[in-house]
């Protein structure tokens, strides 16, 4: 079979699979990868997220990564919503949940179908194969631009004309030579809507990230305490941050994702507060079966929803944040300290000194003392 017709074959086998778009790319195609990688580690913005310099040749470009590559076939599969992600930030006694993570969890369906695609291309071009999904030293927003689906916008997520700001991706390296596609242009132009919505300024510049400042990195990859200074702006957002993909004028071209199996699940989409914060571990695991929620776990979940109701202005539920002062976790205790000083001082200022004498954990005295000088200044 001609390396066309092969092509051909791959992106209708894909475009059957649920995929928006199927496009190639030469495994040679990101040359610029390994300066712009190197340079956002040496500055710092990977945060505790070391992995992303773990294999760093193997990341940046493909061959390092597996000898034999020639061609590498780039997935998107749309998760677009018909509804609006940013309208339960005007409801603070509810959870923000992205809209990613309202589904089930993408590695599961798309890791299969991947597998499908990348099985046919075997079968029919006598090619080996590797598929990927965001689970190894794979640049995939790079080589999606390269291959033409998209292009890295200001906010450093890829952007369709098509699917706006939200697919999701996959790769498949192959040792077939494929006819490769153009890539694609940027279009952001001079819109700044991604950079300005951001509510910690995690963007130092247009094109730059800096992780240590973002929602979603804060909220999801950070396993320890959340900075106090950034505490106010995550507001009521307990697991990632749409906003700068929700903003992006391209998203008015996305139709509703058509993927089944990537279905909302609508109890997620309303939550209240006072229901994640008496989470223990087994109704963490059941209430986030199958998404990609779970794997995060209920302490840094419980931790973010306190980070919630520290910044709700509801008094009313500063008894949920009271109820989780001496819970196991650090995490979740500290927080539970500074929510209950947010919305009822001195009732924190009352507790502190018999819990901050019990406390083993640095952090969680710390924020103790900051309830005391709290009580000091007043």
């Amino acid at each position: 079979m001609s390396g066309d017709a092969l092509k051909q074959a791959v992106v209708a086998r894909a475009r059957q699979e649920g995929f928006a778009i199927a496009r190639i790319a030469t495994a040679d195609a990101i040359p610029e990868a390994p300066a712009r990688l190197q340079a956002w580690l040496e500055a710092g913005h990977h945060g505790e997220m070391g992995w992303m310099a773990e294999r760093l040749a193997e990341r940046a470009d493909p061959r390092r990564l597996w000898s034999e590559v020639r061609s590498v076939v780039m997935l998107g599969m749309s998760y677009a919503s018909e509804e609006d992600p940013l309208a339960v930030l005007a409801r603070p006694e509810q959870a923000a949940i992205s809209l990613y993570a309202r589904r089930r969890d993408y590695h599961d369906v798309i890791k299969g179908k991947l597998k499908s695609v990348a099985g046919l291309l075997a079968a029919r071009g006598g090619a080996d194969v590797k598929v990927f999904v965001d689970t190894a030293p794979v640049m995939e927003k790079p080589l999606a631009q390269a291959a033409g689906l998209g292009w890295q916008g200001k906010h450093t997520v890829l952007v369709s004309r098509e699917h706006g700001s939200w697919l999701f991706l996959g790769a498949i390296y192959t040792s077939a030579l494929l006819p490769p596609d153009a890539p694609e242009q940027d279009h952001c132009g001079s819109c700044r809507r991604c950079l300005a919505i951001c509510p910690t300024d995690a963007f130092p510049a247009p094109y730059r990230l800096d992780a240590r400042r973002c929602i979603a990195y804060l909220t999801i990859e950070h396993a320890g305490h959340i900075d106090a200074e950034l505490r106010p702006g995550i507001g009521n957002r307990v697991f990632g941050c749409d906003d700068c993909l929700a903003v992006c004028p391209w998203n008015k071209f996305a139709g509703a994702a058509q993927e089944t199996r990537l279905a909302l699940k609508e109890e997620l989409g309303a939550l209240d507060l006072a229901t994640l914060a008496g989470l223990d571990d087994a109704g963490f695991r059941t209430l986030f079966a199958g998404t990609p929620v779970k794997r995060t776990g209920r302490d840094r979940v419980v931790r973010n929803t306190l980070i919630a109701i520290g910044n709700s202005g509801r008094p009313a539920l500063a008894q949920h944040a009271e109820a989780l002062l001496r819970d196991a976790s650090p995490l979740v205790r500290a927080m539970a300290v500074w929510a209950l000083g947010r919305l009822v001082p001195e009732r924190a200022r009352s507790l502190a000194p018999a819990h901050r004498g019990l406390e083993s954990d640095a952090q969680v005295r710390q924020e103790w003392d900051v309830v005391t000088e709290l009580e000091r200044v007043a």
